[in-house]
C-alpha cells in the first residue's frame, strides 16, 4: 500500500466524517446561539435552558438528516470494501 493511497484514504475518511457530522453540529450551534442571546436578553442563567433545546434540535435533525447520513456512510464503506483488492495489490 503506497503512502499516496493511505493519504487519500485518510482524507476521504475525514471528509466523510465532517460531512456526516455537519448537520448535527450546525443545528446545535444555531440553537445554542439563539438560546444564548435569549439568556443574555432576559438575564436568565439556567443550564438546562441551554441544554434541552440543543438536545431536541440535534434529535430532530438526526431524524430528518439521518437517512442521508446513513447513505453517505454506507456509500463510503462500500467504496472502501470494493477497493481493498486494489489497495493491497
Amino acid at each position: 500500500m503506497s503512502p499516496e493511497a493511505v493519504i487519500n484514504l485518510a482524507r476521504s475518511a475525514v471528509e466523510i466524517t465532517l460531512l456526516a457530522s455537519a448537520p448535527l453540529l450546525l443545528a446545535a450551534l444555531v440553537v445554542g446561539l439563539t438560546v444564548s442571546v435569549f439568556q443574555a436578553a432576559t438575564q436568565i442563567n439556567e443550564m438546562t435552558l441551554s441544554f434541552i433545546p440543543k438536545l431536541a434540535a440535534v434529535f430532530i435533525t438526526l431524524i430528518i438528516a439521518g437517512p442521508w447520513i446513513l447513505t453517505v456512510l454506507t456509500d463510503f464503506m462500500r467504496r472502501l470494501f470494493t477497493s481493498i483488492p486494489t489497495l493491497i495489490g
